[in-house]
Protein backbone atom coordinates (compact mmCIF):
# COMPACT_ATOMS: atom_id res chain seq x y z
CA UNK A 1 0.00 0.00 0.00
CA UNK A 2 1.42 3.45 -1.03
CA UNK A 3 2.76 5.24 2.22
CA UNK A 4 -0.20 8.41 2.34
CA UNK A 5 1.10 11.99 1.11
CA UNK A 6 2.03 14.49 4.06
CA UNK A 7 -0.92 17.09 3.44
CA UNK A 8 2.11 20.17 2.58
CA UNK A 9 3.12 17.64 -0.08
CA UNK A 10 -0.20 16.88 -1.44
CA UNK A 11 -0.71 21.08 -1.86
CA UNK A 12 2.39 21.99 -3.35
CA UNK A 13 1.92 18.95 -5.88
CA UNK A 14 -1.85 20.28 -6.46
CA UNK A 15 -0.07 23.66 -7.38
CA UNK A 16 2.52 21.91 -9.62
CA UNK A 17 -0.24 20.37 -11.24
CA UNK A 18 -2.89 23.58 -11.90
CA UNK A 19 -3.24 24.86 -15.04
CA UNK A 20 -2.21 21.76 -16.72
CA UNK A 21 1.29 22.43 -15.89
CA UNK A 22 4.42 19.40 -16.80
CA UNK A 23 6.53 19.95 -13.50
CA UNK A 24 4.42 17.75 -11.72
CA UNK A 25 5.48 15.09 -14.08
CA UNK A 26 8.86 15.11 -13.73
CA UNK A 27 8.94 14.40 -10.38
CA UNK A 28 10.32 11.56 -8.91
CA UNK A 29 8.92 9.37 -6.41
CA UNK A 30 10.70 11.22 -3.33
CA UNK A 31 10.30 14.49 -4.94
CA UNK A 32 6.16 14.31 -5.04
CA UNK A 33 7.07 13.22 -1.27
CA UNK A 34 9.22 16.31 -0.56
CA UNK A 35 7.93 19.86 0.72
CA UNK A 36 9.38 22.13 3.43
CA UNK A 37 8.09 22.05 7.08
CA UNK A 38 6.70 25.50 7.21
CA UNK A 39 4.53 24.65 10.27
CA UNK A 40 7.64 23.32 11.73
CA UNK A 41 10.15 25.09 13.88
CA UNK A 42 11.79 27.00 10.84
CA UNK A 43 8.27 28.59 10.07
CA UNK A 44 7.71 29.12 13.80
CA UNK A 45 10.50 30.91 14.16
CA UNK A 46 10.29 33.14 11.29
CA UNK A 47 7.03 34.30 12.54
CA UNK A 48 8.71 35.23 16.09
CA UNK A 49 11.25 37.12 14.16
CA UNK A 50 11.83 40.70 15.73
CA UNK A 51 9.71 39.90 18.93
CA UNK A 52 11.00 41.27 21.93
CA UNK A 53 11.35 37.91 23.43
CA UNK A 54 12.40 35.07 20.97
CA UNK A 55 12.90 31.77 22.77
CA UNK A 56 12.24 29.78 19.21
CA UNK A 57 15.42 28.76 17.19
CA UNK A 58 17.76 26.48 18.93
CA UNK A 59 21.32 28.57 19.14
CA UNK A 60 23.15 30.19 21.92
CA UNK A 61 23.48 34.21 22.10
CA UNK A 62 25.05 36.25 24.91
CA UNK A 63 23.43 38.35 26.99
CA UNK A 64 23.87 41.17 24.23
CA UNK A 65 22.54 38.95 21.82
CA UNK A 66 24.84 38.24 19.63
CA UNK A 67 26.31 35.05 19.03
CA UNK A 68 27.80 33.13 21.97
CA UNK A 69 30.98 31.73 20.07
CA UNK A 70 34.60 30.80 21.03
CA UNK A 71 37.45 33.38 20.81
CA UNK A 72 39.59 30.38 19.09
CA UNK A 73 36.93 29.84 16.71
CA UNK A 74 36.52 33.56 15.45
CA UNK A 75 40.46 33.80 15.58
CA UNK A 76 40.66 30.88 12.79
CA UNK A 77 38.83 32.63 10.61
CA UNK A 78 42.20 33.57 8.69
CA UNK A 79 42.75 30.19 6.81
CA UNK A 80 45.62 29.04 4.93
CA UNK A 81 44.77 28.89 1.17
CA UNK A 82 44.46 25.06 1.18
CA UNK A 83 41.48 25.30 3.45
CA UNK A 84 39.72 26.24 0.24
CA UNK A 85 40.85 22.85 -1.45
CA UNK A 86 37.90 19.92 -1.80
CA UNK A 87 37.97 17.89 1.25
CA UNK A 88 37.90 13.95 1.50
CA UNK A 89 34.59 12.18 1.40
CA UNK A 90 34.77 10.78 4.51
CA UNK A 91 36.34 13.81 6.06
CA UNK A 92 40.12 15.80 7.04
CA UNK A 93 41.85 12.77 8.59
CA UNK A 94 43.28 14.73 10.91
CA UNK A 95 40.35 16.35 11.95
CA UNK A 96 38.60 12.75 11.94
CA UNK A 97 41.52 11.18 14.37
CA UNK A 98 41.38 14.78 16.36
CA UNK A 99 37.36 13.83 17.01
CA UNK A 100 38.30 10.24 18.18
CA UNK A 101 40.52 11.92 20.92
CA UNK A 102 37.81 14.36 22.24
CA UNK A 103 35.41 11.52 22.39
CA UNK A 104 37.57 9.20 24.58
CA UNK A 105 38.19 12.34 26.91
CA UNK A 106 34.34 13.63 26.87
CA UNK A 107 33.49 10.15 27.41
CA UNK A 108 36.37 8.24 29.37
CA UNK A 109 34.79 4.90 29.63
CA UNK A 110 35.55 4.56 25.83
CA UNK A 111 39.20 4.57 26.92
CA UNK A 112 40.45 0.74 25.36
CA UNK A 113 37.12 0.07 23.64
CA UNK A 114 37.26 -0.70 19.77
CA UNK A 115 35.44 1.73 17.89
CA UNK A 116 35.39 3.35 14.55
CA UNK A 117 37.40 6.77 13.03
CA UNK A 118 34.86 8.86 12.79
CA UNK A 119 33.91 9.51 9.03
CA UNK A 120 32.83 13.74 8.57
CA UNK A 121 29.11 15.06 7.26
CA UNK A 122 27.95 18.06 6.42
CA UNK A 123 26.19 18.79 10.43
CA UNK A 124 24.28 16.27 12.24
CA UNK A 125 21.19 16.20 9.84
CA UNK A 126 23.43 15.16 7.43
CA UNK A 127 24.75 12.08 9.29
CA UNK A 128 21.31 11.29 10.02
CA UNK A 129 20.28 11.02 6.62
CA UNK A 130 23.68 8.85 5.63
CA UNK A 131 22.39 6.22 8.55
CA UNK A 132 19.23 6.13 7.13
CA UNK A 133 20.10 5.76 3.76
CA UNK A 134 22.80 3.21 5.32
CA UNK A 135 19.95 1.29 7.84
CA UNK A 136 16.64 1.88 6.54
CA UNK A 137 14.44 0.44 4.23
CA UNK A 138 10.60 1.50 3.67
CA UNK A 139 9.08 -1.12 5.42
CA UNK A 140 11.64 -0.71 8.49
CA UNK A 141 10.41 1.50 11.53
CA UNK A 142 12.22 3.83 13.69
CA UNK A 143 12.23 3.47 17.31
CA UNK A 144 12.07 6.57 19.53
CA UNK A 145 10.18 8.46 22.33
CA UNK A 146 6.92 10.74 21.19
CA UNK A 147 8.73 13.88 21.98
CA UNK A 148 10.78 14.49 19.44
CA UNK A 149 12.73 16.75 16.86
CA UNK A 150 10.13 17.75 13.43
CA UNK A 151 12.95 16.93 11.50
CA UNK A 152 13.38 13.57 11.85
CA UNK A 153 9.75 12.78 10.33
CA UNK A 154 11.41 14.67 7.01
CA UNK A 155 14.70 12.48 7.02
CA UNK A 156 13.15 9.62 8.11
CA UNK A 157 9.74 9.02 6.85
CA UNK A 158 10.06 11.19 3.99
CA UNK A 159 13.63 10.52 2.92
CA UNK A 160 13.03 7.17 2.75
CA UNK A 161 9.90 5.77 3.59
CA UNK A 162 10.34 4.22 7.03
CA UNK A 163 7.74 4.58 9.55
CA UNK A 164 7.85 6.62 13.26
CA UNK A 165 6.85 4.40 16.16
CA UNK A 166 6.48 6.14 19.22
CA UNK A 167 5.95 5.52 23.01
CA UNK A 168 5.53 8.48 25.82
CA UNK A 169 8.86 9.38 26.43
CA UNK A 170 8.20 9.66 30.54
CA UNK A 171 6.53 7.61 33.44
CA UNK A 172 4.27 8.93 35.63
CA UNK A 173 6.72 9.50 37.94
CA UNK A 174 8.48 11.80 35.34
CA UNK A 175 12.12 9.26 34.15
CA UNK A 176 12.47 7.79 31.08
CA UNK A 177 10.13 5.22 29.75
CA UNK A 178 12.17 2.08 28.90
CA UNK A 179 9.20 0.10 29.23
CA UNK A 180 7.34 1.60 26.33
CA UNK A 181 11.00 1.23 24.26
CA UNK A 182 11.34 -2.52 25.41
CA UNK A 183 7.74 -3.23 24.24
CA UNK A 184 8.84 -1.76 20.95
CA UNK A 185 11.95 -4.42 20.91
CA UNK A 186 9.70 -7.21 21.90
CA UNK A 187 7.18 -6.91 18.43
CA UNK A 188 7.92 -8.81 16.23
CA UNK A 189 10.85 -8.74 13.62
CA UNK A 190 13.98 -9.65 13.87
CA UNK A 191 15.67 -5.58 12.68
CA UNK A 192 14.95 -3.12 15.36
CA UNK A 193 16.16 0.66 15.06
CA UNK A 194 16.07 2.76 17.53
CA UNK A 195 16.76 5.81 18.03
CA UNK A 196 18.03 7.94 21.40
CA UNK A 197 18.78 11.73 21.56
CA UNK A 198 19.79 13.21 24.90
CA UNK A 199 20.02 16.33 25.42
CA UNK A 200 16.88 15.37 23.60
CA UNK A 201 15.39 18.27 21.77
CA UNK A 202 12.54 19.32 22.06
CA UNK A 203 12.89 18.62 26.37
CA UNK A 204 16.05 19.15 27.58
CA UNK A 205 16.03 15.91 29.25
CA UNK A 206 18.84 13.72 29.14
CA UNK A 207 18.86 10.04 30.92
CA UNK A 208 19.54 9.66 34.21
CA UNK A 209 22.48 6.90 35.70
CA UNK A 210 19.29 4.89 36.37
CA UNK A 211 17.85 5.76 33.51
CA UNK A 212 20.45 4.62 31.37
CA UNK A 213 21.08 1.30 33.27
CA UNK A 214 17.40 0.64 32.23
CA UNK A 215 18.18 1.46 28.72
CA UNK A 216 21.03 -0.47 28.13
CA UNK A 217 19.52 -3.58 30.10
CA UNK A 218 16.39 -3.01 27.47
CA UNK A 219 18.47 -2.86 24.97
CA UNK A 220 20.64 -6.13 26.21
CA UNK A 221 17.88 -8.50 26.42
CA UNK A 222 16.74 -7.87 22.96
CA UNK A 223 20.20 -8.72 21.08
CA UNK A 224 20.35 -11.49 23.56
CA UNK A 225 16.88 -12.71 22.29
CA UNK A 226 18.00 -12.71 19.00
CA UNK A 227 17.07 -9.01 17.18
CA UNK A 228 19.46 -7.26 15.31
CA UNK A 229 19.12 -3.97 16.78
CA UNK A 230 20.76 -0.19 15.19
CA UNK A 231 20.37 2.80 18.11
CA UNK A 232 20.80 5.77 16.63
CA UNK A 233 22.66 8.37 18.53
CA UNK A 234 21.72 11.92 18.04
CA UNK A 235 24.50 13.55 20.41
CA UNK A 236 23.51 16.98 19.18
CA UNK A 237 23.19 18.38 22.21
CA UNK A 238 26.21 16.43 24.40
CA UNK A 239 27.68 17.87 27.16
CA UNK A 240 25.07 20.34 28.41
CA UNK A 241 24.08 18.67 31.13
CA UNK A 242 23.39 20.73 34.80
CA UNK A 243 22.27 18.17 37.10
CA UNK A 244 23.92 16.00 39.09
CA UNK A 245 23.03 11.90 38.78
CA UNK A 246 22.59 12.10 35.58
CA UNK A 247 24.55 10.88 32.36
CA UNK A 248 27.88 13.01 31.86
CA UNK A 249 28.63 10.40 29.11
CA UNK A 250 27.29 9.50 25.55
CA UNK A 251 25.27 6.00 26.18
CA UNK A 252 27.89 5.32 23.16
CA UNK A 253 30.51 4.42 25.32
CA UNK A 254 27.71 1.67 26.86
CA UNK A 255 26.66 0.51 23.75
CA UNK A 256 29.32 0.44 21.81
CA UNK A 257 30.44 -2.89 23.03
CA UNK A 258 27.50 -4.38 24.58
CA UNK A 259 26.48 -7.04 22.38
CA UNK A 260 27.68 -8.92 19.00
CA UNK A 261 23.42 -8.27 17.98
CA UNK A 262 24.02 -4.49 18.64
CA UNK A 263 25.47 -1.90 16.10
CA UNK A 264 25.52 1.78 17.72
CA UNK A 265 25.75 4.78 15.58
CA UNK A 266 27.05 7.94 17.65
CA UNK A 267 25.97 11.25 15.62
CA UNK A 268 27.61 14.54 16.53
CA UNK A 269 27.61 17.63 15.73
CA UNK A 270 30.35 20.71 16.47
CA UNK A 271 27.14 22.80 15.67
CA UNK A 272 25.61 22.93 19.30
CA UNK A 273 28.87 21.28 21.08
CA UNK A 274 31.36 24.42 20.02
CA UNK A 275 29.32 27.07 19.26
CA UNK A 276 29.51 27.07 15.24
CA UNK A 277 26.28 26.66 13.72
CA UNK A 278 27.00 27.63 10.53
CA UNK A 279 30.37 25.90 9.81
CA UNK A 280 28.17 22.61 9.02
CA UNK A 281 30.64 19.77 10.60
CA UNK A 282 29.32 17.00 11.77
CA UNK A 283 30.69 12.93 12.37
CA UNK A 284 29.55 9.22 12.25
CA UNK A 285 31.05 6.99 14.58
CA UNK A 286 29.94 3.57 14.59
CA UNK A 287 31.06 0.62 17.47
CA UNK A 288 30.15 -3.32 17.96
CA UNK A 289 31.19 -5.61 20.18
CA UNK A 290 33.63 -8.29 18.44
CA UNK A 291 33.52 -5.49 15.22
CA UNK A 292 37.21 -5.62 13.38
CA UNK A 293 39.26 -3.77 11.64
CA UNK A 294 38.15 -4.28 8.31
CA UNK A 295 34.31 -4.66 9.51
CA UNK A 296 34.93 -0.37 10.56
CA UNK A 297 36.68 0.54 7.23
CA UNK A 298 33.63 -0.84 5.48
CA UNK A 299 31.36 0.82 7.81
CA UNK A 300 33.23 4.16 7.23
CA UNK A 301 33.67 3.72 3.46
CA UNK A 302 29.63 2.86 3.07
CA UNK A 303 29.42 6.00 5.29
CA UNK A 304 31.88 8.24 3.11
CA UNK A 305 29.93 6.79 -0.05
CA UNK A 306 26.60 8.20 0.51
CA UNK A 307 28.34 11.15 1.82
CA UNK A 308 29.74 11.26 -2.15
CA UNK A 309 26.50 10.95 -3.25
CA UNK A 310 24.86 13.58 -1.17
CA UNK A 311 26.97 16.16 -0.70
CA UNK A 312 29.85 15.24 -2.48
CA UNK A 313 32.29 15.89 0.59
CA UNK A 314 31.93 17.73 3.23
CA UNK A 315 33.00 21.51 3.82
CA UNK A 316 36.87 22.16 4.54
CA UNK A 317 36.39 25.41 5.39
CA UNK A 318 34.44 23.97 8.96
CA UNK A 319 36.78 20.99 9.15
CA UNK A 320 39.83 23.70 9.13
CA UNK A 321 38.32 26.15 11.42
CA UNK A 322 37.47 23.41 13.97
CA UNK A 323 40.83 21.82 13.73
CA UNK A 324 42.42 25.02 14.19
CA UNK A 325 40.26 25.30 17.42
CA UNK A 326 40.55 22.53 18.79
CA UNK A 327 44.83 22.45 18.79
CA UNK A 328 44.01 26.04 20.54
CA UNK A 329 45.73 26.34 23.98
CA UNK A 330 42.67 27.70 25.68
CA UNK A 331 40.19 25.88 24.10
CA UNK A 332 38.66 24.13 27.24
CA UNK A 333 38.42 26.89 29.12
CA UNK A 334 36.60 28.68 26.68
CA UNK A 335 34.41 25.70 26.40
CA UNK A 336 34.11 26.01 30.29
CA UNK A 337 33.15 29.85 30.03
CA UNK A 338 30.22 29.16 27.71
CA UNK A 339 28.86 26.19 29.34
CA UNK A 340 28.72 28.41 32.37
CA UNK A 341 26.78 30.93 30.54
CA UNK A 342 24.23 28.72 29.77
CA UNK A 343 24.16 26.27 33.09
CA UNK A 344 23.31 30.03 34.78
CA UNK A 345 20.29 30.45 33.08
CA UNK A 346 19.44 26.46 33.81
CA UNK A 347 19.30 27.68 37.08
CA UNK A 348 17.46 30.70 36.65
CA UNK A 349 14.71 28.79 35.66
CA UNK A 350 14.64 26.66 38.60
CA UNK A 351 14.27 29.59 40.62
CA UNK A 352 11.95 31.04 38.96
CA UNK A 353 9.79 28.04 39.30
CA UNK A 354 10.33 27.43 42.65
CA UNK A 355 9.37 31.32 43.60
CA UNK A 356 6.09 31.24 41.57
CA UNK A 357 4.59 28.45 42.26
CA UNK A 358 0.94 29.73 40.71
CA UNK A 359 2.20 28.70 37.25
CA UNK A 360 1.49 25.47 37.82
CA UNK A 361 -2.04 26.45 37.51
CA UNK A 362 -1.45 27.44 34.00
CA UNK A 363 1.00 24.70 32.51
CA UNK A 364 3.02 21.74 33.40
CA UNK A 365 6.83 22.29 33.57
CA UNK A 366 7.96 18.76 31.56
CA UNK A 367 11.10 16.89 32.77
CA UNK A 368 14.50 18.74 31.84
CA UNK A 369 17.87 18.84 33.10
CA UNK A 370 20.52 19.66 30.02
CA UNK A 371 21.13 20.98 26.62
CA UNK A 372 19.35 24.39 25.12
CA UNK A 373 15.26 23.69 25.38
CA UNK A 374 12.94 23.07 27.68
CA UNK A 375 8.93 22.17 27.46
CA UNK A 376 5.46 23.15 29.28
CA UNK A 377 2.16 21.68 28.53
CA UNK A 378 -0.29 24.17 28.82
CA UNK A 379 -3.83 22.97 30.82
CA UNK A 380 -6.91 23.27 29.34
CA UNK A 381 -5.23 25.58 26.04
CA UNK A 382 -4.53 24.14 22.96
CA UNK A 383 -0.60 24.88 22.56
CA UNK A 384 -0.67 26.40 19.20
CA UNK A 385 -3.66 29.20 20.47
CA UNK A 386 -1.12 30.10 23.33
CA UNK A 387 1.96 30.77 20.75
CA UNK A 388 -0.18 32.48 18.34
CA UNK A 389 -1.27 34.74 21.42
CA UNK A 390 2.32 35.14 23.02
CA UNK A 391 2.92 36.72 19.40
CA UNK A 392 0.48 39.01 18.97
CA UNK A 393 -0.29 40.33 22.20
CA UNK A 394 3.41 39.84 24.39
CA UNK A 395 5.90 40.54 21.64
CA UNK A 396 7.26 36.60 22.67
CA UNK A 397 8.29 33.97 20.26
CA UNK A 398 7.68 30.19 21.16
CA UNK A 399 7.74 27.00 19.27
CA UNK A 400 5.21 24.42 19.48
CA UNK A 401 6.62 20.92 18.90
CA UNK A 402 4.62 17.61 19.59
CA UNK A 403 1.78 18.69 21.74
CA UNK A 404 4.12 20.79 23.71
CA UNK A 405 5.31 24.73 24.28
CA UNK A 406 9.43 24.70 23.68
CA UNK A 407 11.57 27.48 25.14
CA UNK A 408 15.19 28.08 23.64
CA UNK A 409 16.71 29.31 26.96
CA UNK A 410 19.98 29.17 25.20
CA UNK A 411 18.95 32.07 22.93
CA UNK A 412 17.11 34.25 26.32
CA UNK A 413 19.32 36.61 28.41
CA UNK A 414 19.00 36.23 32.18
CA UNK A 415 16.84 39.19 32.73
CA UNK A 416 14.10 38.06 30.29
CA UNK A 417 13.77 34.62 31.91
CA UNK A 418 11.09 35.64 34.64
CA UNK A 419 8.63 38.08 32.38
CA UNK A 420 9.12 35.31 29.19
CA UNK A 421 7.10 32.59 31.69
CA UNK A 422 4.89 35.32 33.02
CA UNK A 423 3.33 36.07 29.56
CA UNK A 424 2.99 32.22 29.49
CA UNK A 425 0.98 32.42 32.27
CA UNK A 426 -0.71 35.34 31.41
CA UNK A 427 -1.79 34.04 28.05
CA UNK A 428 -3.17 30.76 28.81
CA UNK A 429 -5.14 32.33 32.18
CA UNK A 430 -6.52 35.06 29.55
CA UNK A 431 -7.21 31.99 26.73
CA UNK A 432 -8.97 30.00 29.42
CA UNK A 433 -11.20 33.27 30.57
CA UNK A 434 -12.20 33.91 27.27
Amino acid sequence: MAMKLHELAESLNGDLQADGCPLFSMLSEKGRRAFFPSKGILGQSAEAKGRDINATIGVALEEDGTPLTLDCVMETLRLPKTALLYSPSSGVRELRETWRELEIRKNPSLAGKSFSLPVATHALTHGLTVSAQLFLDAEDAVILPDFYWDNYELVFREGTGASLATYPMFTEAGSFNTDGLAAHLREPGEKKVVLLNFPNNPTGYTATETDADAITAALLAAAQAGKHIVVLLDDAYFGLVYEQGVCRESLFARLCDLHENLLAVKLDGATKEDYVWGARVGFITFGAKGATAAHYRALEQKAAGVVRATVSNPTNIGQQILLKAFRNADYENQKREKYETLRRRYVKLREIFAANPSFADSFRVMPFNSGYFMCVKPIGVDPETVRQRLLSRYSTGVIVLSGLIRIAFSSVPLGKLERLFRNIDSAIRELRAE
